[in-house]
């Protein structure tokens, strides 16, 4: 481990998540409620071993994802997309910060850039189906576009055009658009976190670099692309150069590169799956249960914007379970296959 990861890892498990803030006591107790109803990971248990998609959605009867058993996948991803507005709706509602509400919607701005630019680069119609959950309206995404004015982006947003654009013309390589924006807006993240001085949300940050450059790993030497080596994303707890490593490295190697950090465990265990299975499932699996592990630190708060935070990405998560496991018995998917990518982390 070099020293600059040394001197920035000085967590065991979980990266710090900041102090009380009693502003937010009837908003964590209100989250604290709603997590009473969230579904258990056993009912998802239950619904993958289900012997048909009709058994696995009477399992949802009484929950907020109650769907008729003859639900086609349009119907399905429209009951979805609902309950993932009104998420998302609760969030702004209880949020009393404005600047992290913005912060939020931001995920959504940088997903409606990689849309675009990707229709602009491939000579498709802009069309006007993006999000209108961001900070900048669905509607004003392909006007920009077709003007070229991007001074009417934030300015977030205006590096991230520059830079997607330029590196996939550099590289005639539809992948950098989404490493160029991925790396934009990691450094935009980590840069208006500390600004914010936003503990809790700085360390999910750092703590999702971290996992992205995992997944990096894995799937470049998966692919045998050991040459790849400026994809990784800097920012996180521990620096590139060891991903740089472990790319080169055996897979035993790799595991033992990441001993003195939080991820060896989530290492050993997607390394023996990969090389046994031939699948990023596991891998996709931990990731999600280290995430999620760390939101559930939260529950120490008494009162604060992290609990919030922490109950609508959970929530989030768990919209898009259920969306996996209902697909997945919709289209006759082993129930084994769910079960690998189904989290620990749900109560």
């Amino acid at each position: 481990m070099t020293t600059a990861t040394q001197n920035e890892i000085s967590f065991y498990r979980y990266p710090p998540i900041g102090a009380e803030d009693w502003r937010y006591a009837y908003p964590t107790a209100k989250v604290r409620v709603l997590e009473l109803s969230m579904i258990p990971r056993s009912t998802f248990v239950d619904m993958a071993n289900a012997g048909s998609f009709a058994e696995a959605a009477e399992l949802l009867a009484g929950s907020d994802y109650a769907v008729e058993s003859g639900a086609d996948s349009a119907q399905i991803e429209q009951m979805l997309l609902e309950q993932r507005t009104q998420t998302r709706q609760l969030f702004v509602n209880l949020m009393l910060d404005e600047e992290i509400i913005d912060f939020m919607r931001a995920r959504e701005d940088y997903t409606n850039m990689r849309l675009a630019i990707r229709r602009v680069v491939t000579g498709k119609p802009l069309g006007l189906d993006y999000s209108n959950e961001g900070n900048v309206p669905a509607e004003e995404f392909e006007e920009i576009f077709e003007q070229e004015n991007y001074e009417r982006f934030p300015e977030y947003l205006q590096d991230a055009v520059e830079a997607a654009v330029l590196g996939y013309y550099e590289h005639k390589d539809i992948r950098r658009i989404d490493y160029e924006i991925d790396r934009i807006e990691a450094a935009w993240r980590v840069k208006q976190a500390a600004a914010d001085k936003l503990t809790f949300i700085s360390s999910l940050v750092r703590l999702r670099i971290d996992l992205t450059n995992i997944r990096t790993m894995l799937r470049l030497k998966m692919a045998e692309r050991e040459e790849e080596t400026n994809f990784f994303l800097p920012g996180g707890f521990v620096d590139t150069h060891k991903f740089i490593q472990g790319l080169e490295a055996g897979y035993e190697v790799t595991t033992q590169l990441f001993y003195a950090t939080p991820y060896f465990e989530l290492l050993e265990v997607s390394i023996s799956y990969l090389r046994n299975e031939q699948s990023f499932l596991k891998l996709e699996k931990e990731c999600e249960d280290f995430v999620k592990g760390f939101l559930k630190t939260t529950r120490s708060i008494a009162a604060g914007p992290q609990p919030v935070i922490a109950y609508f990405l959970m929530k989030e998560a768990e919209i898009r379970t259920v969306r996996m496991t209902l697909t997945g018995k919709k289209n006759g998917l082993n129930a084994k296959l769910i079960l690998d990518r189904l989290g620990e982390w749900m109560a």
